[in-house]
């Protein structure tokens, strides 16, 4: 460890900080915490900010206990985003061990990352879902104290929510419209659900958290938004539920992580327009001020 790490109990993070929530969290806890990360491949703002790295593949970790010697908090990031059975089902039984191994070692507390409730039909048949249900449902038999945080859409630097939806906009002058527009989201920023993970590690006791913005957005009124701030009139190809979940398998049969089938369907759901986290302490990060410097940057200024 370099001796310009910050001084400060441990922190384990599993799976990283170089994703969307990874970034807000190193960036949220390397001031006053020593952070820990279990991952693949070390990123390089970890290097930068002098996160001790663990290489190692969260799925082939039979034992814990010797990543859990001298950490007393927990906070476990790891999934993936998309993929089948054979990726997200030997994961989900890893983290399983992983909420065992922590019970029997005394862990003060474990904070997880988990997903707002989805349509039935997914919630049975998505490997994404129900795998990471197995995690939840592990946690909330164990006597850990801990914290199951599920954040609707997120947004941030590179995102895969408002960069993308900007960038489309931006490049083809009309945007898909799924469905009638009239389903909600109320996205919060990467940042803020950082801070929600800091206060979910200082609380006690076992609790499951919803986590929204600040403000729940009718689609259609914040894809006229977005249009708006590019200076375009909206202009969108319409399509129905159905042909709106066809037309998202066509994009990932193509190769492209853009938008995914089951992304598509959940947000038709309506099920993703979560109330904002009620303790959070400061003002969230407004998405107007991010969608303005997205549109900057996209208009090189």
């Amino acid at each position: 460890m370099s001796a310009a790490t910050p001084a400060g109990r441990p922190l384990l993070v599993v799976g990283g900080c170089g994703g969307l929530v990874g970034r807000a969290v190193l960036e949220e806890f390397a001031p006053d915490r020593r952070i820990v990360s279990v991952h693949r491949h070390r990123a390089a703002n970890e290097a930068a900010a002098n996160v001790e790295w663990v290489p190692a593949d969260a799925v082939s970790i039979a034992d814990w206990t010797p990543l859990l010697r001298g950490v007393d908090e927990v906070l476990l990031l790891a999934w993936h985003r998309a993929g089948g059975r054979r990726r997200f089902v030997p994961l989900a039984r890893s983290l399983v061990r992983l909420v065992h191994d922590a019970e029997k070692a005394g862990l003060r507390r474990l904070v997880h990352v988990s997903v707002p409730a989805a349509p039935e039909r997914l919630e049975r048949s998505l490997p994404y879902l129900y795998a990471k249900r197995a995690v939840d449902r592990a946690l909330e038999e164990s006597a850990l104290e801990h914290s199951i945080v599920r954040p609707t859409m997120l947004f941030g630097p590179r995102d895969k929510l408002l960069t993308v939806m900007l960038g489309t906009m931006h490049r083809y002058r009309r945007f898909p419209m799924f469905g009638d527009g009239n389903y909600h989201i109320s996205p919060i920023a990467a940042r803020d659900l950082a801070l929600v993970l800091r206060r979910e590690l200082g609380q006690s006791g076992r609790r499951t958290v919803e986590v929204g913005g600040p403000r729940r957005w009718r689609y259609r009124e914040l894809t006229d938004r977005l249009f708006a701030f590019l200076g375009l009139e909206p202009r969108y190809f319409s399509l129905g539920p159905r042909m709106s979940v066809a037309f998202a398998r066509l994009v990932e049969s193509v190769g492209s992580t853009k938008l995914y089938a089951y992304e598509v369907e959940w947000l038709l759901s309506d099920m993703l327009g979560l109330p904002p986290y009620p303790e959070l302490g400061r003002p969230f990060r407004s998405l107007e001020t991010f969608v303005e410097a997205e549109v900057a940057r996209l208009h090189g200024y």
